[in-house]
Order: structure tokens, then C-alpha cells, then sequence
């Protein structure tokens, strides 16, 4: 499928991943259905990617994403009445930010590792 993205959520993705952005969003575009199916939830679509101007500076994809996720996305962009590709960048920043939290809680140096090295 064609999808467009917007500048920051493809700098996102390549900070990431490098230049296979569209790896980065169909791995995104999992792990978001599987948070809305999850007790934890996704957290609300912003205002800045609602209120988004859709001939904002964007780069189009082909990305293939999975024909039953894709389905949840479009029902999930309907209730939430946006564009699915807002909802495809809000699953790029719901998958990052599970990421860096993911890395903050078991990612750091322990206390023991930071006073061994002085």
C-alpha cells in the first residue's frame, strides 16, 4: 500500500532503523494493533498529527503491511475519525516511545557498573 509519512516521523524512523523506513512502519503498524488489542492501550492521536495539514512536507511509501492489520488501522482511523496515514505515523511514535521506555527500564547502566568504573 501507498503511504505518506511526514518529515518527522521519517527522521524518526531512519534515527532508528536507517534507511528502510518502510521496515520501521510495518513493524510500527504491528505493534500498535497489537497495543489496541492489548489491556495497555495506545495513548490518545495528538493534536499536532490531527491538525497535521495533509499537504505538509511529506515523502510517499510502498509498504506492505498485512492485510488484517491494515483492516484494524482503517477501523481504528474511522473511530478516530483521521486519515490512516495520521494513524500510521501515530503508531511510528506509540512504537518508538515503547522502545526508548523499554530501553530506560532495563537498558541503563546499574549503579554497581557506574561506581566500578571510577
Amino acid at each position: 500500500m501507498k503511504i505518506m509519512l511526514g518529515t518527522f516521523a521519517c527522521f524518526c524512523i531512519e534515527a532508528r532503523f536507517g534507511a528502510d523506513v518502510g521496515t520501521g512502519v510495518q513493524v510500527a503498524a504491528r505493534h500498535y494493533t497489537r497495543r489496541l488489542r492489548s489491556a495497555r492501550k495506545p495513548v490518545e492521536i495528538p493534536r499536532f498529527l490531527r491538525d497535521q495539514p495533509l499537504d505538509d512536507a511529506r515523502r510517499e511509501f510502498e509498504v506492505f503491511i498485512e492485510p488484517e492489520v491494515q483492516e484494524m488501522l482503517e477501523r481504528e482511523a474511522g473511530k478516530r475519525q483521521v486519515y490512516l496515514d495520521q494513524i500510521l505515523s501515530h503508531a511510528v511514535f506509540v512504537y518508538l516511545a515503547d522502545l526508548d521506555a523499554a530501553g530506560m527500564a532495563g537498558g541503563g547502566p546499574t549503579e554497581e557498573a557506574t561506581t566500578s568504573t571510577r
